[in-house]
């Protein structure tokens, strides 16, 4: 999570708290939510001050202040009970908490949460919804060990798009689940910067006695795709129809036009150009990419087959 959700996060669990706990000291809020002076309070209850429904008027901010050593908000009376989510929402709350649960890193906590939302959103969500990720890789407990003790660690690592083997010296930051992968990121003395490594990929990783002072904080795993030099790259021409592509994913556009665009689709997997060049159907053509265009004469095979079966 950034620097940023985490402190809006805090905020939205602080206002809710306090309003159900009229009364509050200033190292009672501080201790439960983590602050490290009453400065840093104080700058969150300023936050909160100036903000409030549309309308904006004197009657529509709420207010937070400290007084006598007591922490007051008011006028926030729809910060008291939590918002009723539509089916959809939901339903996304459900699957990623059976998707944190299946990744192995989910709490007792969690769990109890997951089975009374599936209980109360589908009687029978263990039979209708089902989440399945790999179970954590060996090698996820050594590296994410090598990351607390700041340790260099060397790994060999087979890239997809060359079939390369390649041993680096990695400073490992974070161990992380993802879309069903499990990945690492850290700092590459080969490439000389940031990279993400899937763990099913690494063939060996051997941890050295070199120590490294990692960075503080420690960078957040990437949200969203970040290209690397083992890349599986497609070429591929949108037209009107798939233009907003452009928009929804990291690309380099060759060519742009009012009607069409090419670009270059940078991925990890073959299959995930493949499943979308499959969705834009007409609207796109693959140019170049032999491993995408594999990827796509099996997926199609796959989908033609099961139709069949029907």
């Amino acid at each position: 999570m950034s620097r940023t959700a985490t402190h809006l996060t805090r905020i939205l669990a602080l206002i809710p708290w306090v309003i159900a706990h009229p009364g509050s000291s200033v190292d009672d809020v501080c201790a439960r939510f983590g602050y490290e002076s009453t400065r840093d309070l104080l700058r969150d209850l300023d936050l909160v001050f100036v903000c409030g429904l549309p309308g904006y008027g004197p009657g529509d901010l709420m207010v937070a202040y400290v007084e006598d050593d007591q922490v007051i908000v008011d006028m926030a009376d729809y910060f008291a009970s939590a918002p009723n989510l539509t089916a959809a929402e939901s339903l996304a709350l459900l699957a990623a908490g059976m998707t944190v649960l299946a990744s192995g890193q989910g709490s007792d906590e969690l769990g109890s949460a997951v089975d009374k939302l599936g209980r109360a959103l589908l009687p029978d969500a263990d039979e209708m919804l089902f989440v399945d990720m790999d179970a954590e890789p060996e090698l996820a407990e050594t590296l994410r060990k090598a990351a607390v003790e700041g340790r260099v660690v060397e790994i060999e690592y087979t890239g997809l798009a060359r079939g390369e083997h390649t041993v680096r010296d990695v400073e490992p930051w974070t161990v992380y689940a993802s879309m069903g992968n499990w990945y690492v990121s850290a700092h590459c003395r080969r490439a000389g910067g940031e990279r993400v490594f899937r763990l099913d990929r690494v063939r060996r990783a051997t941890v050295r006695d070199e120590t490294f002072v990692p960075p503080s904080p420690r960078p957040e795993p990437p949200i969203g795709y970040v290209a690397t030099e083992d890349d599986v790259v497609a070429t591929i021409e949108l037209r009107r129809g798939a233009l907003w592509v452009l928009e929804y994913y990291r690309l380099e556009v060759v060519e742009r036009s009012e009607d069409s665009a090419v670009v270059r689709f940078s991925t990890y997997e073959p299959l995930v150009a493949a499943q979308l060049l499959l969705r834009l159907g007409p609207n796109a053509t693959l140019l170049d990419g032999p491993q995408v265009a594999a990827a796509l004469a099996t997926l199609r095979t796959s989908l033609l087959t099961r139709y069949a079966a029907f």
